[in-house]
C-alpha cells in the first residue's frame, strides 16, 4: 500500500495511524508539497494534476496494489489515473463523501484551502448520484485560517475553524471538514454542534481496515 501526500504532517499522521491500526500492512509514503502549493498559487490545474498522476504511477511502479491520495485538492488526478494503472487508487474523501450523502440532504462543506472547494463539492455530487439521493451543498471557506496554520499558529487556525463551523452548522444537516488538516477538531465540534461532523482520516482508516479484512 502507498500514500501520496502534499502536506508533510499528514504523512506523519498516517504513518502513525497505519502503525496503530494496520501494523501488518506493508506501506510506504510519497510526499510532494509542491503540488498543493502550486494550486494555491494559481498554477494551471491540468499541469498539477499531471504531476500528481506521475506520483501515483510512481507508487504503482514500486509495487503498491492500493494507493491513497490524501490531498483533497489534487483528488481529480485520481479520476485520470484510474484508467492508467491496475492498482486500486482511492481518494481520501471517498468514504467521507459517501457517508455525508447518507447523513443528510443539506451538506455543509468547510474548507480553509480555496483549492479544495471544487473537488470536494464535485465528489459529493458524484456520490449523491451513485446513491440516487438529492443533496444541496453550502460551502464555507476560511483562507485566513489556512494562512495561520502555514505560519505555525495552530491555535489561531483552530479558533477560526471553530467559528466557521458554528456558522455553517446552523444551516445544514451534516458538516463536512473537507481537509484532513481539520480532522483533529472533529470530536470537539461533534460535541458542541447540533449536527453530525465528519472528517476524512478516521473514515478512510475504517475503509482500509475493511479492504484489508476482505483480502
Amino acid at each position: 500500500m502507498a500514500f501520496v501526500h502534499t502536506v508533510a504532517f499528514l504523512a506523519d499522521e498516517f504513518k502513525r495511524s497505519m502503525k496503530e491500526q494496520l501494523p501488518a500492512i506493508d506501506c510506504f509514503h510519497i510526499l510532494n508539497e509542491s503540488l498543493l502549493q502550486d494550486l494555491l498559487r494559481g498554477a494551471e490545474k491540468t499541469d498539477v494534476y499531471r504531476r500528481c498522476v506521475e506520483q501515483i504511477l510512481l507508487a504503482a511502479d514500486a509495487g503498491a496494489e492500493l494507493i491513497v491520495v490524501t490531498c483533497s485538492s489534487t483528488s481529480p488526478a485520481v479520476d485520470i489515473v484510474r484508467g492508467l494503472t491496475s492498482s486500486q487508487v482511492l481518494k481520501i474523501d471517498d468514504p467521507l463523501a459517501a457517508t455525508a450523502v447518507r447523513a443528510g440532504e443539506r451538506i455543509g462543506v468547510l474548507c480553509t484551502a480555496t483549492s479544495t472547494v471544487d473537488p470536494s463539492t464535485s465528489l459529493l455530487r458524484t456520490h449523491a448520484l451513485q446513491q440516487q439521493r438529492s443533496i444541496s451543498i453550502r460551502t464555507e471557506v476560511n483562507p485566513a485560517a489556512y494562512r495561520a496554520l502555514m505560519e505555525g499558529n495552530r491555535e489561531l487556525h483552530d479558533d477560526m475553524v471553530r467559528e466557521s463551523a458554528r456558522k455553517l452548522a446552523a444551516e445544514v444537516d451534516v458538516l463536512v471538514l473537507a481537509q484532513a488538516s481539520l480532522a483533529h477538531l472533529r470530536k470537539d465540534l461533534a460535541v458542541e454542534l447540533s449536527c453530525p461532523v465528519l472528517a476524512s482520516p478516521p473514515l478512510l482508516m475504517q475503509e482500509l481496515q475493511k479492504l484489508a479484512a476482505a483480502k
